[in-house]
């Protein structure tokens, strides 16, 4: 027969819990419950949403890749890093919106970034802000923010009408010693540096000039529920190399300005996610095409087609890096790969033929095989949703393996700003028409 004692209950970790820890369990649960429910008018739960912009639709209207802020062929040469200073970065945005957020990288870096302050405006002359546009971010409902390292952080949405095409200053501060800098070397665009916190200031006077862009790599509006965002995803010729500084002339911002005027469709924005030097299959110049796929195109806010333009460093490194050469096959089997991840997420995804190279320092007759051979695969195997026929548009009928004279920045490898134009101008503008799923397009 048991005995009192036996019958009461254990009070070992592993047993049933003792009358006064059953008291404590309740009290906490009730405390818990009282801290969950929202207040009667709801006001707590609809701010915290909307901080976090949970209730509305995103899309990305402006993107710059991460990658580390040396070219990475010296090896003597050393990251960017900042100290108590302001970095002011002019963006312009493909599609406008009502409400806006950033997104701000330590992707690269090695140690915790702290943001201690930002801010961001309508963009007017050299560094100006526009008056009254003026708006500081914040993160959490926090100022400022410590970003780990090898990440991204985007800020709470503030509202703020931005018209489609419409310039924006957007500015950080970087109070302490920020390590190597996550960046985007190829700007195209003045970006300016001062000392200090310079994040509430309409115009930042004696400011350092750079072309490069140092952690901010992306700009999200709201937009209505059909928008959607084109990703361009390629190399030097998508990032602009050789078009006109300040002047938006790369040819995704042509294709952005051909779809505010002139499609009759519901609202597209473009992500620009072109790194100079970029690859398919190897890495050299930021992180190739593969491995960065699922960053600068799948986790794209209201991305819903990907236009693919790259190969062409694949091909012209092969001569200088014979550990690296490829063949066409290799390049087509790294495009099947990024046209089943497209799809695995119900992206459209369409395959741009690689433009002409001959002259260019990298140029040779095997080359040249590789360049026909990929591109007769695009526009003949049925793989991309669509062919984008950028070799037909830019090549020199007298002389098909080499750029229109027009068109050639100089180099013989990057188009001009007309050829940029002309290569947006050849885009059919109702392969943006269909969202997510449905048939091929074919036009």
């Amino acid at each position: 027969m048991r005995t009192k004692d036996t019958q009461s209950a254990p009070t070992s970790r592993t047993g049933w819990l003792s009358r006064r820890g059953l008291l404590r369990l309740a009290t906490t649960s009730l405390a818990l419950a009282i801290m969950a429910m929202p207040p009667a008018d709801g006001a707590f739960a609809r701010d915290d949403y909307r901080r976090y912009g949970h209730d509305e639709h995103w899309v990305s209207t402006w993107y710059a890749s991460p990658q580390t802020s040396v070219i990475g062929l010296n090896p003597e040469e050393q990251p960017h890093t900042f100290n108590n200073q302001t970095i002011r970065h002019v963006v312009r945005v493909s599609a406008g919106g009502t409400q806006v957020r950033i997104r701000v990288s330590n992707e690269i870096g090695d140690q915790p970034l702290k943001i201690g302050a930002a801010s961001i405006g309508l963009h007017e002359v050299g560094s100006g802000i526009r008056e009254g546009s003026l708006r500081q971010l914040t993160f959490g409902g926090n100022t400022s923010t410590v970003i780990p390292p090898g990440a991204p952080v985007l800020s709470d949405p503030v509202d703020l009408t931005i018209p489609d095409l419409a310039s924006l200053a957007v500015s950080l501060y970087l109070p302490e010693q920020t390590g190597p800098a996550t960046a985007h070397l190829l700007g195209r665009q003045t970006s300016f540096i001062a000392a200090g916190d310079t994040t509430e200031t309409i115009r930042m006077e004696g400011a350092e000039l750079t072309g490069s862009r140092y952690f901010l790599t992306g700009v999200q509006v709201t937009a209505e529920e059909d928008a959607a965002t084109i990703v361009t995803l390629g190399d030097s010729i998508t990032d602009g190399f050789a078009a006109t500084t300040d002047q938006n002339n790369r040819w995704p911002d042509v294709l952005a300005e051909r779809l505010n005027v002139n499609n009759k469709g519901p609202e597209r924005a473009v992500a620009n996610a072109g790194i100079s030097g970029n690859r398919v299959l190897h890495d050299i110049i930021g992180p190739n095409a593969l491995a960065r796929f699922d960053r600068d195109v799948l986790a794209q806010p209201g991305a819903e087609y990907v236009v693919v333009l790259e190969g062409i460093n694949d091909i012209g490194f092969s001569e200088f890096l014979p550990d690296q050469e490829v063949n066409a096959e290799d390049i087509i089997a790294g495009y099947r790969q990024l046209i089943e991840r497209a799809h695995s997420k119900g992206l459209k995804i369409y395959g741009a033929t690689l433009t002409p190279f001959e002259g260019a320092g990298y140029f040779s007759e095997e080359g040249e095989a590789k360049r026909q051979a990929v591109n007769n695969w695009i526009r003949t195997s049925g793989a991309f949703d669509a062919v984008i026929d950028f070799d037909k548009v830019t090549r020199d009928p007298a002389n098909p393996r080499r750029l229109l004279p027009a068109y050639d920045s100089g180099d013989n490898l990057h188009p001009s700003d007309a050829g940029y134009e002309a290569m947006a101008n050849s885009i059919d503008l109702r392969l943006f028409h269909n969202g997510k799923g449905g048939k091929k397009d074919r036009y």
